[in-house]
């Protein structure tokens, strides 16, 4: 898989080149700092005071290097995804392999700190399924329909006990055709071809 950033999120990054390795590893320590315990404008203003730069150049940094590392840690992207995500910030290699060993370095922490986060997602909590099969009717006698019904049973991610369930129902047929899809598009998306165009995606 591979991240699709935004142009917002590339300005926000293209400060990177302009600084040595040092900094980039303290911009990664600060988003680190951020998801733990939220911005922090001080810490923003110190940084600015160092680079000599406009406050706002340090914030979007952060914010931008923080979303490249909670995305790529969220998804455990591998390395040669995480490579061919950041080649379209047109950065060195030397920065590239930077970026990589600060999400190598930290991206079982940043994946310890999202489960904590609060969330309004629903989380997968249980299924249930039974299959179910019509062997007659009165217009077909000899005719077999099955048919699978599944509960789903979600819980917020938010911290809270509340559940919801979600009942579905297909037949085995086209459950399978609907397997094989997601299957064919998952192997897509490691093609060279599909990377070439993820790559220039704008």
């Amino acid at each position: 898989m591979l991240l699709v950033l935004s142009e917002e999120h590339k300005e926000h990054l293209s400060f990177l080149p302009q600084v040595d390795a040092a900094v980039v590893g303290e911009f990664g320590r600060i988003a680190l700092e951020f998801l733990r315990r939220g911005a922090s404008p001080k810490v923003y203003e110190g940084a600015a005071r160092k680079l000599c730069v406009p406050v706002e150049m340090v914030q979007h940094g952060v914010e931008g290097l923080m979303f490249l590392m909670t995305e790529s840690s969220k998804h455990m992207i591998s390395e040669v995804d995480f490579l061919d995500s950041v080649l379209v910030l047109g950065f060195s290699e030397e920065l590239n392999q930077m970026l990589l060993q600060l999400y190598l370095q930290h991206h079982s922490q940043i994946r310890s700190i999202l489960s904590h986060l609060p969330s309004s997602v629903p989380a997968y909590h249980n299924l249930e399924w039974r299959l179910d099969v019509q062997l007659a009717r009165r217009s077909a006698r000899q005719q077999f329909i099955p048919m699978l019904t599944m509960r789903v049973h979600l819980t917020r991610s938010d911290g809270h006990s509340d559940f919801n369930s979600r009942i579905l129902q297909t037949d085995p047929s086209t459950l399978l055709h609907l397997i094989s899809t997601l299957e064919a598009a998952l192997a897509a998306m490691k093609t060279s071809h599909a990377r070439r165009i993820l790559r220039n995606i704008k």
